[in-house]
């Protein structure tokens, strides 16, 4: 619990001055690292042809769908044709048609769904200019989306121009990032080469192949643009991947650091704003420049759920399986099984309560073998999607939540609902509405129709409630852009891949064009001054009531479905 504790209070630590440079960047306001980055950005943009002028949140929208539309096909005629002798050692050969299309959508949406195995379903021009560079642009596309909407709800002017905020968000956080970490990486034994596999004989006379290639870089960006997506087919679980408990701390903050500090940038610059326009602004929060008022309550309600979340998962995978206790395997370690020595339980459970909460994807054990309950804190992450999330989609999402608690607040008490200073109003409702809906539509209606249909059931491995776990977790993992699974799901089938691939394609563009559309009203919409009447949403009886919210609508949408898969797994392991 130590380790657990020391890397929770080393991520807080960081958070506060890595969300203080976000913010800036996010803000266009000058940062110790301009010397070195202005030049380079200034070089990009007259290459790219790149006009500094603002665009209005269906430009915005239209430029970022375009682009990525872009990359999905060039991606996908890679993928297809890989089976050429370039950076391909292994002589691996083409993408079957469904295969190529789920991973570059999976990848293009920072999803990184993975139906195939990395070592031999990939050449290393393929791991390189497809899911690598996949890897930066769809996390920059993400970052971008989230400070065009911090700008919009903050009460700026403009919503910024993509094309300069994903160049900004690679030049001056993700690059110099991944090169740091990858270097880190490597000095943990993490490969990083363009050699072919190597064919080893072992201790007991037998012949193995072991991967190598361009691991590192690939390892240092999954984690950072909270991508998630395995060189090898076992993700971080490996050796090569994630060979020590520090490469396992490294990867850890790695995915923690920037979904944080999204949140902490967007608590600055809405104080910066108040006091820009001489509004009401207290004292001790001027005083307070951590995070800002609202930013605060929002990441405390983030850290309350995903704490809440870290101590179910580490005591279930602590209290072990009784079944088996029950045929004599001793159970005094906890539930050992998919998970990986050097990590133990403690590790296993919160990379993977990270790895869901921050929607990363990558995972050090095997999430099929969790506990009913470990399981059930895993998919939950993902169904809520709002406990920080990855690439600013926890802060959007939760920002929404927010909006929400402000507008049944205000029915309580006959007012009209202001958050930062903008009228909730109908509009904004709807859209709200409508973008809260459509995540636990994808899960549950794609669910629904898996359970249905005979290509759906063929890929469950277990016949039992765990049967749709796996179910449940394929789509609540696709829903939200996070890419983890219950590997014994056999997905790599035509209906699996055309299935998932819409629904990661719908979960990542609707959100962002609805919540770019709330932005864009809200930055639209006159100021209004703080009266007695005006909810405070920067004390901790907000705070309380976004978590209570959150609950209340994850409860209602997906409790009743969970109590037929993990939960009715739970109750009948423990009889």
């Amino acid at each position: 619990m130590m380790q657990i504790f020391l890397i929770l209070m080393i991520f807080f630590v960081l958070v506060i001055p890595m969300g203080r440079y976000v913010y800036h960047i996010a803000d266009n306001k000058r940062t110790f690292a301009d010397l070195v980055f202005n030049p380079i950005d200034n070089f990009i943009y007259r290459i790219c042809g790149i006009e500094d002028k603002d665009m209005n949140w269906k430009q915005y929208v239209g430029a970022l769908f375009a682009t990525n539309v872009v990359l999905i096909v060039i991606g996908y005629l890679i993928l297809r044709l890989q089976l050429l002798p370039i950076f391909n050692p292994n002589g691996i050969k083409g993408m079957e048609p469904t295969l190529s299309l789920n991973t570059i959508i999976s990848f293009m949406t920072n999803t990184n769904l993975q139906h195939y195995v990395g070592e031999s379903g990939l050449s290393y021009f393929s791991q390189m200019a497809v899911i690598t560079f996949m890897m930066f642009t769809s996390a920059a596309s993400g970052y971008a989306a989230c400070m065009a909407f911090i700008r919009g709800i903050a009460g700026k002017k403009s919503m910024g121009n993509f094309f300069k905020d994903v160049v900004r968000v690679i030049t001056r956080i993700l690059l110099p990032l991944s090169i740091i970490v990858g270097l880190l990486l490597v000095g943990q034994g993490v490969p990083q080469t363009l050699s072919k596999n190597e064919t080893v004989k072992t201790i007991e006379g037998t012949y193995q192949d072991i991967a190598l290639g361009p691991i590192a870089s690939l390892e240092s960006i999954k984690h950072l643009g909270t991508n998630g997506g395995g060189f090898l087919g076992a993700n971080s679980s490996t050796p090569q991947e994630n060979p020590t408990v520090v490469s396992n701390i490294i990867e850890l903050l790695s995915m923690m650091i920037l979904p944080g500090s999204c949140v902490v940038a967007f608590g600055l610059m809405v104080h910066y704003r108040k006091k820009e326009q001489v509004l009401t602004v207290r004292e001790k929060d001027d005083k307070r420049l951590i995070f800002g008022g609202e930013g605060r309550s929002i990441f405390i309600a983030m850290a309350i759920l995903f704490i809440t979340g870290l101590l179910v998962c580490v005591l279930s995978e602590r209290a072990g399986n009784p079944t088996l206790a029950e045929i004599g395997l001793n159970q005094a370690m906890g539930s050992m099984e998919g998970k990986e020595v050097r990590f133990g339980i403690d590790q296993s459970a919160l990379f993977t309560t990270v790895t869901t909460s921050f929607t990363t994807g990558t995972v050090n054990n095997m999430h099929d073998t969790l506990t009913p309950m470990g399981g059930f804190v895993a998919m939950l992450n993902m169904m809520m999607n709002v406990v920080f999330g990855g690439k600013g989609v926890g802060f959007m999402n939760m920002a929404l939540y927010a909006m929400l608690t402000v507008f049944i607040c205000g029915l309580m008490i006959g007012k009209t609902p202001e958050y930062l200073g903008k009228k909730i109003e109908g509009k904004e409702m709807k859209l709200i509405a409508l973008c809260i809906i459509i995540h636990p539509l994808l899960i549950l209606a794609t669910s629904a129709i898996a359970v249905a249909v005979p290509a759906g059931i063929a890929g469950i491995s277990n016949g039992g409630y765990h049967g749709l776990s796996q179910i449940l977790y394929e789509f609540s993992s696709a829903a939200a852009n996070n890419g983890s699974g219950f590997e014994g799901l056999i997905d790599n089938t035509v209906f699996w891949n055309i299935s998932t691939a819409l629904v990661m394609f719908f979960g990542r563009y609707i959100p962002i064009i609805l919540q770019l559309g709330i932005a864009g009203s809200l930055m639209n919409k006159p100021q209004v001054n703080e009266t007695v009447g005006t909810l405070r949403t920067d004390e901790s009886t907000f705070t309380i009531a976004i978590v209570m919210i959150v609950l209340i609508f994850a409860a209602l949408t997906f409790f009743p479905v969970l109590s037929l898969g993990p939960v009715a797994e739970h109750l009948t392991i423990w009889k």
